[in-house]
């Protein structure tokens, strides 16, 4: 298994094989579905034979008692449903209706699952051979014994699945999951307590939500004392987000059914205490046409091209008195002029609502390479007129050729800058963050890219005289200029020996 950390799963070449397995058997598009149901099917087995095990040791015969699973958060499996039971049928023609079978039971038995487990693996379209040949990959290749229940086991996979399958599908993948990293980051620096609620605007697979009730129960509170809202437009990410929260025990208000939240608020009247969010980045679906005159455009009606300020005013909007936002953003909305996005960007500032600035290094998602910045917004900051910046776009750690992760070091120190500056700290340091007053971002145009703020490091300086230093670089650019030419001579001699020149 691969080393696991906040950038990866831990078996993505085993879901890249299953993958392979289906091709041409199915629609692209379902790939993913097909998978998850399988993930989670996997999951949730897993940690219930855990725990049978363990009720067998005992041998107080609670092993078949629900009460027994429930109270550690724990599916209970009825023996229909367990991977053993669907292992043994992998090859028979009827495989999948052993799979929806095992959803249906599972849902019975777990009543905050009903109608949001997939039960289509015994659709005539999937090919019964090949499922089961995917059900054998899953049962030799991924092992999810020592899986962590605080992993955003679903969200990782179905990013995964997106970035992979993209291609396949014609279209580019969703931003509905936030790596770890990310939300941890939020989640420290917004420090959510108990008795709160948390609102979620576009809550993807709910990973928010996770990290958020994960916090308060390592800072010694009750992970059960915080009420969660969040609202999906999308159906499958709608129900994946469901299945995420009953994995955890946590209690959620996701609305009855998946609806787009400007057209179709489900949390009319919420006021949140935290709102988390990663909207998908500059989104051209707002219809707002439809919305000109809505009441959550205070600083200014958003353009339809691109939503970036239609979900920073809604969030605004469903802010309590103290309340705190924490989201995610491609940086074209720090310095926007367009389309009346710098107006609304003035406005907000002027309002005294931004309290900081974070912009992260590239690569922390699966599927998205460009740039983001964190926005931090605050109806009631400690530090009155102040914004702090912060560059971190040169800290994390490349995970591998594509993925870069935090460290909790770097996690620890943003979190430490930010909470020092709310406490009054002097924490300016160049080329890593600055403290600005709302009259030093006017003379930037109310532009808030960090980059403008916190300069550059200051570089160390050596002893080496310069004329010395000319001779050495000098001689050294001489010496590479030399190879390049025997480089290019050996390139040329090989294509002549295949009958190719290389025009001089």
């Amino acid at each position: 298994m691969a080393k696991e950390t906040n950038a990866n799963i831990g078996f993505e070449k085993e879901l890249w094989d299953a993958a392979c397995v289906l091709w041409g058997h199915i629609p692209a598009a379902d790939y993913r579905k097909v998978i998850i149901g399988l993930i989670f099917l996997r999951y949730v087995s897993s940690a219930f034979d855990k725990r049978y095990k363990e009720l067998v040791e005992e041998s107080y015969g609670f092993e078949e008692d629900k009460d027994a699973y429930t109270e550690e958060n724990i599916f209970f499996i009825p023996e229909v449903a367990r991977w053993d039971y669907i292992a043994v049928h992998s090859h028979e023609p009827e495989i999948g209706k052993y799979i929806d079978e095992a959803m249906e039971a599972i849902e019975k038995e777990n009543t905050t699952l009903k109608g949001v487990l997939p039960k289509n693996y015994g659709t005539p379209d999937l090919d019964k051979t090949v499922l089961g040949d995917v059900v054998d990959l899953f049962t030799n290749k991924i092992h999810m014994d020592g899986t962590d229940q605080d992993m955003d086991l679903l969200g990782r996979t179905y990013e995964y699945c997106i970035a992979e399958f993209a291609a396949k599908e014609g279209k580019d993948g969703g931003e509905f999951y936030t790596p770890s990293s990310i939300v941890k980051l939020l989640v420290e620096i917004l420090k959510p307590y108990d008795n709160c609620r948390v609102y979620d605007p576009c809550c993807g697979s709910g990973g928010m939500f996770v990290q958020s009730a994960k916090f308060i129960q390592a800072h010694s509170g009750n992970r059960d004392s915080i009420s969660v809202y969040g609202q999906e437009a999308n159906p499958d990410t709608w129900k994946m987000a469901k299945i995420n929260m009953a994995i955890r025990g946590i209690d959620a208000d996701f609305g009855q059914y998946n609806a787009d939240t400007f057209t179709n608020d489900l949390h009319k009247t919420l006021k949140a205490d935290f709102i988390m969010a990663n909207p998908p980045f500059n989104w051209k679906g707002l219809k707002i046409d439809q919305l000109k005159d809505d009441v959550r455009w205070k600083y200014g009606t958003p353009p339809g091209g691109n939503a970036n300020f239609a979900w920073i005013q809604h969030m605004i909007y469903h802010l309590a008195p103290k309340g705190k936002i924490g989201l995610v953003l491609a940086n074209g909305a720090l310095s926007s002029q367009t389309s009346g996005e710098g107006e609304i960007r003035k406005n907000i500032i002027e309002d005294d609502l931004i309290e900081g600035i974070v912009a992260l290094p590239t690569q922390l998602f699966y599927s998205v390479t460009i740039p983001v910045t964190l926005w931090f917004i605050s109806k009631d900051k400690k530090q009155k007129g102040k914004t702090i910046f912060i560059d971190a776009r040169k800290m994390g750690y490349m995970v591998d050729r594509t993925h870069r992760d935090f460290t909790e070091e770097d996690i620890n120190k943003i979190a430490k800058t930010f909470e020092d500056f709310q406490n009054g700290i002097d924490v300016d340091e160049k080329g890593y963050c600055a403290v600005c007053s709302i009259e030093d971002i006017k003379n930037q145009d109310y532009i808030l890219t960090p980059g403008r703020y916190v300069g550059i490091e200051e570089q160390e300086e050596d002893d080496e005289p310069f004329d010395e230093k000319m001779a050495r670089l000098t001689s050294e650019l001489s010496d590479m200029f030399a190879k390049s030419h025997e480089l290019e001579e050996e390139i040329r001699n090989k294509l002549g020996a295949i009958g190719y020149e290389l025009k001089r």
